[in-house]
C-alpha cells in the first residue's frame, strides 16, 4: 500500500509546471485521437468519380533545375486518360538544364499539347510566381493545375482531382502528397511530412474545413484566380501554395481536399539544405499564422510526456501518461501516413517518429523567434503576413525611411 499512495498522491500533489506539463499531454493525446477520427472519416467519403464530367484543363508546371527523376515526373501528366488538357512548362532561363527534358517530353508525346515558354519577366520576390505568371498568359482552359516539378501521378489523375468542381461553389481543389525518400534525412523528412504534417492537415479539413492549399496540386478556376488579384497577388509570399487557398476561401469558395494523394519524389539531399528546409517551413508558417504557430505546443506529446516523466520523478504517474500519449501518437502515425497516405517511409520506419518529434520540437523552439531563411542559396526576410524581402529592398527600404 505504501508503494502505491505516492503515485496516487502526486496526481494531487503536482507542481504548476507539472500541472501544465500533464494539460500539455492530454490535449496532445485528445488531438492524436481527433487526427484519427478525421483520417478515418476521411478515407470514408471519397469524391465521387463521374466519367462524363472532364472540363477542359490547363496544367502549369514551373521548372528551375532538375529535381530526382525529373522525366518520369513530368511524363506522368502527359500520360493521362483525359479528353482535352494543355500542358504549359515554364522556365526562366534559357540555360536551364530541365529545358532538355521538356524538349524531350515534347518529342516523346506529340498528340498533346503541350508549350515551353522562357522568360525572365518578374512580378514579385516569389520567382516561381513569376514563373507561373509568364505561362498562365498562354492558357487555354478555365482550369488551372498547377503542380510542382517534383510531382508523379497515376494516368487517372486529372480525371480524379476535377470531380469536385461539379459544384459550383468549389473554387480549389488540393491534394495530400506521399513521399518517396531516399538517404536517411529524406527518410526522416517523409516520416514528418506522413505521420504529422497530413495529420494536422486532416484535423483542419475535420474542424474548418480547407482554408489552404498544397502545392502537390492546385486546381483553380481562372475566374476564382482573377478574383484574388491573379497571381500578382501574391507574387511576394514564400507560401504562395497556402495563399492560393487561403484568398479564396476568403472572398466565399470552398477549397476541398481531393481523396487523390500524389507522389512527391524526394531527392537526397544535405544535412544543412535539410535544416534549412525546414527553418524555412516553420518561419514561414509562424509569420503566416502566429497563433496556429503556437498552437503546435499542444501537439509534440512525445516530448511533453518525456518531460513530465523526468519532473515528476520516473512516478507511475508520468510512465502512464507517457505510455498512454506514445501510443496514441504511434496510432495516428499509422493511421494517417500508411492507411490513409500509404506512405512507404511510413510502413517502414515508423519507429522513427518519436526521432522526427524531437528534431521537430528543437526547430518549431528555434523559429519562435527571427525571420529570416535561406533559399535557393539566397538569404531573404520575412514580413508580416508571410511576404518576402530580398537584402537589396531592405536597403532601398532603410534608406527611404532616414
Amino acid at each position: 500500500m505504501g508503494t502505491i499512495e505516492p503515485a496516487c498522491l502526486s496526481i494531487f500533489n503536482l507542481t504548476i509546471i507539472q500541472f501544465l506539463l500533464l494539460v500539455l499531454c492530454l490535449v496532445a493525446i485528445w488531438f492524436y485521437a481527433y487526427a484519427i477520427y478525421a483520417a478515418i472519416t476521411f478515407l470514408k467519403h471519397p469524391h465521387p468519380v463521374t466519367t462524363n464530367f472532364c472540363p477542359p484543363i490547363t496544367v502549369l508546371k514551373p521548372l528551375c533545375g532538375l529535381d530526382a527523376d525529373t522525366y518520369t515526373n513530368l511524363a506522368s501528366f502527359c500520360q493521362q486518360q483525359y479528353p482535352t488538357n494543355q500542358i504549359i512548362f515554364s522556365v526562366r532561363d534559357w540555360q536551364d538544364c530541365s529545358i532538355a527534358v521538356v524538349k524531350q517530353i515534347i518529342d516523346d508525346f506529340p498528340q498533346i499539347d503541350i508549350q515551353l515558354v522562357v522568360s525572365d519577366h518578374t512580378i514579385g520576390t516569389n520567382l516561381k510566381v513569376s514563373n507561373l505568371a509568364n505561362a498562365v498568359s498562354f492558357a487555354k482552359y478555365e482550369f488551372l493545375l498547377i503542380a510542382d516539378s517534383d510531382i508523379k501521378v497515376t494516368n487517372d489523375y486529372l480525371q480524379r482531382v476535377i470531380q469536385p468542381f461539379q459544384a459550383k461553389e468549389v473554387g480549389v481543389v488540393t491534394c495530400l502528397y506521399r513521399s518517396s525518400a531516399q538517404g536517411w534525412l529524406t527518410i526522416l523528412e517523409a516520416i514528418g511530412t506522413a505521420t504529422d504534417f497530413h495529420a494536422g492537415v486532416l484535423v483542419s479539413n475535420r474542424l474548418e474545413g480547407m482554408k489552404f492549399a498544397l502545392g502537390s496540386t492546385i486546381v483553380i478556376r481562372k475566374q476564382v484566380l482573377e478574383e484574388i488579384g491573379g497571381l500578382e497577388a501574391i507574387a511576394d509570399y514564400l507560401a504562395d501554395d497556402f495563399q492560393l487557398g487561403y484568398l479564396p476561401a476568403q472572398v466565399g469558395y470552398k477549397v476541398l481536399l481531393s481523396d487523390y494523394v500524389v507522389e512527391h519524389i524526394l531527392a537526397t539531399t544535405k544535412l544543412v539544405d535539410s535544416i534549412n528546409r525546414q527553418i524555412r517551413w516553420a518561419r514561414c508558417a509562424r509569420i503566416s499564422r502566429p497563433w496556429g504557430y503556437l498552437g503546435l505546443i499542444f501537439t509534440y506529446g512525445t516530448i511533453i510526456s518525456m518531460l513530465l516523466l523526468v519532473t515528476t520523478g520516473e512516478s507511475i504517474l508520468g510512465w502512464i501518461v507517457m505510455f498512454i500519449t506514445w501510443m496514441m501518437r504511434l496510432i495516428m502515425g499509422w493511421v494517417v501516413g500508411v492507411k490513409i497516405l500509404n506512405d512507404s517511409a511510413a510502413k517502414k520506419f515508423l519507429w522513427l517518429i518519436p526521432i522526427w518529434d524531437l528534431i521537430d520540437f528543437v526547430i518549431w523552439c528555434y523559429c519562435l523567434v527571427g525571420n529570416t531563411i535561406e533559399w535557393r542559396g539566397q538569404r531573404m526576410q520575412l514580413t508580416k503576413g508571410g511576404k518576402l524581402v530580398v537584402p537589396e529592398q531592405l536597403l532601398v527600404k532603410l534608406e527611404e525611411k532616414f
